[in-house]
């Protein structure tokens, strides 16, 4: 597993929300479904996207654009239109005056909108729920980025765009492999361009670091020291220090602590998971250990995290 692999597994959509639009102007959307992640495909037609502080941004057909939750934002067939409808959490979609529309928008088979065929179509996925192991990955994102139609290519979105409408046994495990392969392949197209690249992903092409980087990630509850990971890749431990912390940003045993304590974040939402077992699964010999660096670079307990969860 890589280092971009690890992080993905975080968000990686189980029964996600996602949908075909389908919209006549004018029209506008008020989005606050504190999604932690967002991906718009426009498939035909153009829309506005219009965040609370920033500049509009104009997607046209090809177009993705992936949005960084949970601030709310405007999508709208122009910026002059006010907003009509509400998207809510737990997938619920109003008026401004709080009345329900799934009915009235319903186009059929995971399609909405306020036509049957309209000006403007777009494909609409957001992921629900994140984990700890995803905070690194939001934290490397802009709250928006858009890879235009002519800045990439892919087969994927057409590919969605056909199966968003079936309703055919194992549909929905279809889809949301789908949707994973789209934001695998727009953040590694963005992660390849982006002046901002965070050094975790610049480093994964390193031939040294970018070794450590999967033993860590693949065998995260082994007793790594430095010397024993430098023994490993045939190095001295001052050389890979060094590297280590020029191109990820932190040294090899922080960015270690930090990787198993988000692991252990992850595996703690687990009903039936013990502190103790978890601490074995991300290598700390014991509950008591595990909790103590929870506490320490945390500041709270894992059993207080599990709770606040």
């Amino acid at each position: 597993m890589d280092a971009l692999g690890g992080l993905l597994d975080g968000p990686r959509a189980r029964e996600a929300f996602l949908l075909r639009v389908v919209l006549d102007p004018p029209w506008s959307m008020r989005i606050q479904d504190r999604a932690p992640l967002a991906i718009m495909s426009q498939v035909r037609g153009t829309a506005w996207v219009l965040p609370d502080h920033g500049d509009p941004l104009r997607i046209g057909p090809g177009d993705v654009l992936i949005v960084r939750g949970p601030d709310p934002y405007t999508v709208a067939d122009d910026p002059a239109t006010p907003p009509q409808v509400i998207i809510h959490p737990d997938e619920r979609c109003t008026t401004l005056y709080g009345e329900d529309l799934a009915v009235a928008m319903d186009r059929g088979v995971r399609t909405w909108g306020n036509t049957d065929t309209g000006e403007s179509v777009m494909l609409v996925g957001a992921y629900l729920g994140a984990g700890e192991i995803t905070d690194r990955l939001l934290r490397a994102l802009p709250p928006m980025l858009v890879l235009r139609a002519d800045e990439w290519e892919s087969p994927i979105i057409p590919l969605l765009a056909a199966e968003i409408t079936k309703d055919e046994p194992g549909q929905s495990a279809v889809l949301d492999r789908l949707l994973d392969l789209l934001l695998i392949a727009v953040l590694r197209t963005w992660f390849d361009r982006s002046q901002a690249t965070p050094g975790w992903f610049r480093a994964q092409s390193d031939p040294v670091v970018g070794r450590a980087l999967r033993m860590l990630h693949n065998h995260p509850s082994h007793p790594w020291t430095v010397a024993a990971l430098a023994g490993e890749l045939g190095v001295s431990r001052a050389a890979l220090a060094r590297r280590f912390t020029e191109l990820v940003g932190e040294p090899p045993m922080s960015y270690l602590t930090n990787w198993r304590l988000a692991l252990a974040a992850d595996l703690l939402r687990e009903p039936d998971a013990t502190v103790a077992a978890v601490a074995h699964q991300v290598g700390y010999s014991s509950g008591f250990a595990l909790s103590t660096a929870f506490k320490r670079v945390r500041g709270l307990s894992p059993q207080a995290h599990r709770t606040s969860v």
